[in-house]
Order: structure tokens, then sequence, then C-alpha cells
């Protein structure tokens, strides 16, 4: 396959996989869900972690606004939360490599990975509420890595917290001002760990928090319901036109 909104390396064990669509700030499409997923499906087998990265501005900044617009409807939420779930639960370790900005969807693809590494200039926020939606099937990843309180509170914050918050908090696991030497040294330590025994350990984690998987159809239809919202897609479709925010005259 011939991938556009994202890049792919392999380096075995490692698979390294770029969310790469500079021209539109990085954000979620239906083609960057579905090249992903074809990634896993095709690489994840012959490695035993997985590397996800962004561009170095931009991790990634949640749906693509201008996507939507263009094509009259929502995304089905349903493979972006698959895709979610398979970095969360797959027979590998996922890696979430942040530099930059990471909003909305991008705050799921960041809690979905077991490991989260970060530079100083990395920053997370949920913008959501500022168009009367809210991240339904975010929110279940990011409770459980950073609890209900945190997630919450983030939520209703709707603005970024520093990468220093967001390790105080749970969300990154380490951060240095060299993430990538930050990165290879986590590979050194990681390579040594067996497929086998990833598979294992984290089927045997999930068997103890399961609130993904219970908490999907919840998620997805909540999702739904926003964007389908008439008042709710008139306020998208008014920041794309105008770059205004629904408050702004």
């Amino acid at each position: 396959m011939n991938y556009h909104a994202i890049q792919v390396k392999v380096d075995e064990p490692v698979c390294y996989l770029r969310l790469y669509r500079p021209e539109a700030g990085n954000t979620i499409n239906a083609q960057l869900i579905q090249e992903c997923c074809h990634a896993l499906k095709s690489y994840a087998q012959l490695c035993s972690i997985v590397v996800l990265e962004g561009l170095p501005e931009v991790f990634c900044y949640g749906a693509d606004f201008q996507d939507i617009k263009k094509n009259g409807k929502e995304q089905d939420p349903e493979p972006l939360y698959n895709l979610w779930t398979e970095l969360a639960t797959g027979d590998y370790i996922s890696v979430a490599h942040v530099r930059g900005k990471t909003n909305a969807g991008g705050v799921g693809f960041v809690s979905a990975c077991d490991i989260v590494l970060a530079d100083e200039t990395a920053s997370f926020s949920l913008s959501e509420l500022l168009f009367g939606l809210f991240p339904a099937c975010v929110l279940p990843f990011l409770i459980r890595r950073i609890g209900y309180n945190k997630a919450h509170y983030m939520t209703l914050l709707n603005k970024p917290i520093s990468v220093q918050q967001a390790l105080s908090w749970g969300l990154v696991d380490a951060c240095e001002s060299n993430s990538v030497s930050l990165l290879r040294k986590h590979l050194l330590r990681l390579r040594r760990i067996s497929k086998t025994s990833i598979a294992k350990y984290k089927n045997y984690m999930l068997s103890l928090n399961d609130s993904i998987i219970q908490s999907k159809h919840q998620a997805i239809q909540a999702n739904s319901e926003m964007f389908s919202d008439i008042d709710n897609r008139e306020k998208i479709n008014r920041y794309v036109q105008t770059g205004k925010f629904p408050w702004e005259t």
C-alpha cells in the first residue's frame, strides 16, 4: 500500500509509524485512520515495538474539520476507536513520541499508547467543548491513563497544559529536551522483551482493566450524536470558513 497520510519505517523489532499530514496540521481523517490500521496489521506481526510519531511542531491536532465540512457528514468514530484499542491492547509495546501541539483526538492517540515520551515543546489540550462537543471517544483512554478527575478537569479547561503538567499527571511518562535521545534509551531496553511476553502481559493487564472495551458502544454513540447535531455542525463550518470560534462575532 502506498501511504499518503503516514510514513512507515521498520527497523526490526521496531516499527516507526509517523502521522504525516503537514498540509492539514496533522489532523485526523478517514485516510489516516485506514493507513494506520493497515500499517499495524502489516508490520506489527514482525515487530515487538511500535513508535508513533508526528511532526516536530504538531503531534496530532484532532479531527480534520475541513474534511468534515467538505464531506458534509461526520467521520464514523468506530474505526478510530478501534485503532486506539489496537494500540492499547496489541501484542507489541506502543510508544508515543510527542513533540509540539497535541489536541483532541491527538490526545486519544497519546492516551492509547503504553509509553509516552515527550520533549519540552509538547503540550496537550481538549478543545471539543468550545464547539459544543466533548471528547467522548478520547475519555475512556484518557481516564484509564490519568484518572477521572484530571480527565474531567482537562476537558473543562479546554486550553493546553504544559508537558510538565502532563508529566505530573501521568499523561507523559518521561520528558527530556532531546526526546530523540530519550526514545533511543528506552528502545535499548524495550528491545530485550520478547513478543510472546508482551502479548501475555498486555492480555493480563486488559483483564484487570477492560474499561476501554466496556465503554466503546457508549463512546461511539455519543460521538455520532454530537457530530450530527445541526448547531454543532454550523459551529464547525463557521470556524472552517472564518477561523472564528462560536462566541466571536
